[in-house]
């Protein structure tokens, strides 16, 4: 049987392994003299960064994220940027800070407003010039942030989160070191790597899937679910160094084959109540694998489900059963491991029915195994209190 054939973009490198922040500062300088610097709302954190940065001559502006992006930031970083005249801008930090960073760097040539390159409440425009050259470090592992062409940026008055998008937004250097991950918070190593583990599992069933992504998921998987478990019982560098892997596999598939459901919700849910990301998806995840295989029609999409039912099944020592047997598995533990349900993050009635309509116009949902019409999507919310 012929392979059908397929596109596949990533960063332009990527770095992977621990020690690898050590060439940090060279390989920036590298690409402008005129630095800017998207941290988190810490500035210390990234002080070291700063510091070996200027060693090599190079000016170097920080700028702090202290939320997840909307356009108002953005906008004060675009005028932080400008007045500094940067020549490339680097991001340290979680997904927030690297979507920051990478909006940054793709508006600061761009000659019209925002809004015009914003999906769903914007025109949707490809930029109408080059991006500045971007360098992303994740000190988190689940977004994948850094080798995705889209930063989601929050629209308070719309309620909404959206995406830039461009296939030129890919980082040019992507320095994944999982020891910037080491003793992260248990709370956030939970609900970030639920997101890589829900970020390998929707390209691996999504209607565009293709033969490189398959090959990352299908390693990925079960060594996600493996390194996650390890990890919300006792710190470990080998689990830090797995998930991470995880989450940048997660970034790479998701970029060329797309998500699904989750994320359709998702979006619409964090949107509507700034409630964090990963944990919207870590509770809903279960659930939405359940409704889809209830409904999927593609055989060959029932069996990938399947085969993700049998490695959820697995890393929780149970071979055999069904996907629902597996799903309601991980429900039960990522409860007991302490992450909250829906209604725990402050989601109402409300929030959920204007999400069920809102996930119809989200690009996730175009991916997805099966369509969910909104008395579906509303059952799901309802399960993952």
């Amino acid at each position: 049987m012929m392979l059908p054939g397929f596109s596949f973009m990533t960063a332009s490198e990527i770095l992977f392994g621990r020690g690898q922040a050590a060439q940090t500062a060279g390989r920036i300088a590298a690409f402008g003299r005129r630095v800017l610097l998207v941290h988190g709302a810490t500035p210390a954190r990234a002080e070291w960064l700063r510091r070996a940065i200027a060693g090599t001559g190079a000016e170097v502006s920080g700028f702090a994220v202290p939320h997840e992006p909307d356009m108002a930031l953005i906008e004060v970083g675009l005028a932080h940027a400008r007045a500094l005249r940067a020549e490339v801008v680097v991001a340290l930090g979680g997904g927030a800070v690297i979507d920051a960073g990478k909006a940054i760097a793709a508006l600061v040539p761009a000659t019209r407003p925002m809004i015009d390159h914003l999906e769903v409440v914007g025109q949707g425009l490809p930029l109408d010039a080059a991006p500045l050259p971007f360098v992303a470090m994740p000190t988190t592992a689940g977004t994948g942030a850094e080798v995705t062409r889209n930063s989601v940026i929050a629209v308070p008055e719309e309620r909404r989160k959206v995406s830039l998008r461009d296939p030129r937004m890919l980082p040019r250097l992507a320095i994944v070191d999982p020891a910037l991950t080491d003793n992260s918070p248990r709370a956030v190593t939970l609900a970030s790597g639920l997101d890589a583990i829900t970020q390998v599992i929707e390209p691996y069933v999504s209607t565009r899937a293709n033969a490189l992504t398959d090959a990352l998921c299908r390693d990925a998987i079960p060594r996600g679910l493996k390194a996650l478990i390890r990890l919300m019982e006792a710190e470990d560098k080998s689990a830090r160094d797995e998930i991470a892997w995880v989450s940048l596999a997660g970034g790479i598939a998701l970029a060329n084959a797309g998500l699904g459901a989750v994320h359709g919700l998702a979006g619409p849910l964090g949107g509507l109540t700034g409630a964090a990301h990963g944990a919207i998806c870590g509770t809903l995840l279960p659930h939405v694998l359940v409704a889809n295989r209830r409904a999927v029609m593609d055989p060959a999409l029932a069996l990938r489900l399947d085969e993700v039912g049998r490695w959820i099944g697995a890393a929780f020592d149970a071979d055999g059963g069904d996907l629902a047997d597996a799903a309601e598995r991980l429900a039960h533990w990522s409860r007991n491991a302490g992450l909250p349900g829906l209604a725990a993050l402050g989601i109402t009635a409300k929030d959920r029915a204007d999400a069920a309509k809102a996930a119809a116009a989200s690009s996730s949902m175009k991916a997805n195994p099966a369509v969910l019409p909104e008395d579906v999507l509303a059952e799901i919310m309802a399960a993952a209190d």
